[in-house]
């Protein structure tokens, strides 16, 4: 698959990293000569200007790309992005800042495929190592695994268990999980699932349909 990563700091870095060790194509932009400089040394295509200009993202390669990752800590350029990658086709990945709030997140998620905001899951994982869960799920993910969302139906054999003392085949782990029609979130060790909830789990693609089978999806 193609994409196009604008910003190659801290979270654009990793994640063209992932999807190149996964053999995609990634084109970098960058308004940082230096962040330019990097990436092409690290083997990326590699622009130099501002997300937001659109003869750029063409030069990039957009218009058959498969999706646009707008990662830079400029909201308004990674929207920007975002709906010149939309009006080409692209999914659209829209990274919100520290200063995350709600209305914002409402604002533009709709408008967008996904809205991602790595500091606010940093500062879940703090909360969930305070409370005594365990974050290092999420430590563990590699560019080996994947991640995928499952709905428990009624009589799975889960319903009833506390999330820790689910066993998945493989080096599949459950790092995730919601009510019906509520938010997920990282569970905590007394954390029962229930009908209708919906986990998230990491795992080697090649062990999706197994983990489906064990969750009665």
């Amino acid at each position: 698959m193609k994409f196009v990563i604008v910003g190659f700091g801290r979270v654009g870095i990793r994640t063209a990293r992932i999807l190149s060790s996964e053999n995609h194509e990634v084109t970098v932009i960058d308004s940082d000569p230096e962040k330019v400089e990097r990436a092409s040394e690290e083997g990326f295509t590699a622009l130099q200007g501002s997300g937001d200009d659109e003869s750029l993202l063409e030069e990039a390669g957009i218009e058959t790309a498969d999706a646009i990752a707008a990662l830079t800590d400029d909201l308004n350029v990674n929207f920007s992005a975002c709906m010149i990658g939309k009006h080409h086709g692209a999914r659209t990945v829209m990274r919100i800042d520290a200063d995350y709030r709600e209305e914002i997140y409402e604002a533009y998620a709709s408008e967008v495929d996904e809205v991602v905001y790595p500091e606010r899951l940093g500062a879940a994982g703090a909360k969930t190592a305070l409370l005594g869960g365990d974050f290092n799920v999420l430590a563990d993910l590699t560019e080996r695994l994947s991640v995928a969302t499952i709905d428990v139906p009624d009589g799975a054999d889960v319903v009833s268990k506390r999330v820790v003392e689910v066993e998945l085949p493989g080096d599949a782990r459950i790092y995730a999980h919601g009510r019906r029609n509520e938010p997920m979130s990282i569970p905590l060790p007394d954390t029962t699932i229930e009908a209708g909830d919906t986990v998230a789990v990491t795992t080697d693609p090649d062990s999706l349909e197994a983990i489906r089978a064990t969750l009665g999806a």
